[in-house]
C-alpha cells in the first residue's frame, strides 16, 4: 500500500486526486497538511487522517511514502523540493512551477533523491488525443502546419471560481496558466516539436488581478505555428482542437465531441469529405499511471519533458504579455 501525505487543499481538484487515491486499490490518504490550517484541519477530520501544522513533520514520518501536492502554484517549488529531500514520490496538480528555473530546481531534487515525479495533464490520455496522434503517425495530414486549441468556461463571469484563483501572487497567471494549461501541451504535443518564440495578449474583461481572456501564438522552427486560447469569460465556448497540415484537416469539438477527418494523403472516402474517424476509451490517469511508476520503478519521461516544455511556453506568454513583445524560449532563465 502507497501512503499519501495530502499537500494543501489549495486546489480546485484537491478533492477529485483525493477521490482517485481513496478509490485505487493500492493507495491511501495517511495525512495532510495545508498552509491554511484552518482548511487543512478540517480536510483531516473529513478523511479521519492527522493534520499537521509542519509540512517538515509530515514529510519526517516514515509511514508516508508519496505526496499529492495542490499547494499554490507559487509555492511548488518550495513544498516539492521539501517532498523529494524526504524521499517522497509525487503527484502534482499543473504547471510543475511558473518559471524554468523553478522547474529545474525541482527536477535536480527529483533526481537526486530517486523519487518518482508525475504531473496532471489529463488530456493526453484522452481518446481523442490518442486517436489524434495515431493519425498524425501515419503521416495523413502531412508536414503540420498549424494547430489550435481552445479552452474556456464561465468560471470569472458566473463567480463559481474560488477568489484565490485571481491571486497573481499565488498562481503566478490567470485564465492560461490554469485551465490554457491544457489547451498549451495538447498543442505543443501535436506539434511535435518545441515552438522556439512566444507572442502572447491577455485581456481584463472582469477587470481581476489576473488575465481572464488571452492567446499565445507559438512558432515553431519548422514554420509551423500553434494557437492556444483560454478564458474565464464565456459561457458556451466548446473545447476545440484542429490540426491542419499539407496534406489534410483534424477537427475536434466544432461543437460536438467528434473527430473529423478529411485527408488527400489517403484514397476513398476521406479525401472526397470529411469523415468521423473511431476515438478509442482513454487510458488510465496520470495518478494511476504514477502508482504503476512507483511500484515498477520506472519514469514518466513523456509526462515530465512536456511538462518541463508546459513551463517554459507558460513563462515565455506570462513575460511576452508583461513586457508587450515576442519571447524567444532561449531567453528563459536570464
Amino acid at each position: 500500500m502507497i501512503r499519501i501525505g495530502k499537500i494543501s487543499y489549495w486546489h480546485v481538484h484537491a478533492w477529485d486526486y483525493t477521490k482517485q487515491a481513496q478509490e485505487h486499490p493500492g493507495t491511501e490518504i495517511t495525512a495532510v497538511w495545508d498552509e491554511m490550517a484552518e482548511r487543512g484541519q478540517a480536510a483531516a477530520e473529513k478523511l479521519g487522517v492527522p493534520f499537521y501544522a509542519s509540512l517538515e513533520e509530515m514529510l519526517k514520518r516514515d509511514d508516508i511514502d508519496a505526496v499529492i501536492v495542490d499547494a499554490p502554484t507559487t509555492m511548488h517549488q518550495e513544498v516539492m523540493v521539501a517532498a523529494a529531500r524526504a524521499g517522497k514520490h509525487i503527484f502534482t496538480e499543473k504547471v510543475v512551477a511558473a518559471t524554468l528555473k523553478e522547474v529545474n530546481t525541482i527536477l535536480d531534487e527529483v533526481a537526486k533523491n530517486n523519487v518518482k515525479l508525475t504531473v496532471s495533464l489529463p488530456r493526453l490520455n484522452d481518446g481523442y488525443t490518442l486517436a489524434i496522434r495515431d493519425i498524425l503517425s501515419q503521416g495523413l495530414l502531412g508536414k503540420v502546419t498549424l494547430v489550435r486549441a481552445r479552452l474556456s468556461h464561465n468560471g470569472a463571469t458566473a463567480n463559481w471560481l474560488p477568489e484565490h484563483f485571481y491571486s497573481l501572487e499565488q498562481c503566478g497567471g490567470g485564465a492560461l496558466i490554469d485551465l490554457g494549461c491544457h489547451p498549451m501541451y495538447l498543442t505543443r504535443l501535436f506539434l511535435n516539436e518545441l515552438p522556439s518564440e512566444v507572442s502572447a495578449h491577455y485581456g481584463y474583461v472582469t477587470g481581476k488581478q489576473v488575465e481572464d481572456n488571452a492567446v499565445s501564438v507559438l512558432s515553431a522552427p519548422s514554420g509551423a505555428i500553434g494557437i492556444v486560447e483560454a478564458g474565464f469569460v464565456n459561457n458556451h465556448s466548446p473545447f476545440t482542437l484542429e490540426v491542419h497540415g499539407t496534406e489534410g484537416t483534424l477537427l475536434y469539438g466544432t461543437p460536438d465531441n467528434k473527430l473529423l477527418l478529411r485527408t488527400s494523403a489517403a484514397s476513398g472516402e476521406s479525401s472526397e469529405k470529411w469523415t468521423s474517424q473511431p476515438i478509442p476509451p482513454a487510458r488510465e490517469s496520470a495518478f494511476h499511471q504514477w502508482v504503476q511508476h512507483i511500484v515498477n520503478d520506472t519514469s514518466a519521461d513523456e509526462n515530465i519533458s512536456l511538462a518541463v516544455d508546459l513551463t517554459k511556453l507558460m513563462e515565455a506568454s506570462n513575460r511576452s504579455a508583461r513586457e508587450r513583445r515576442s519571447v524567444k524560449l532561449d531567453e528563459l532563465g536570464n
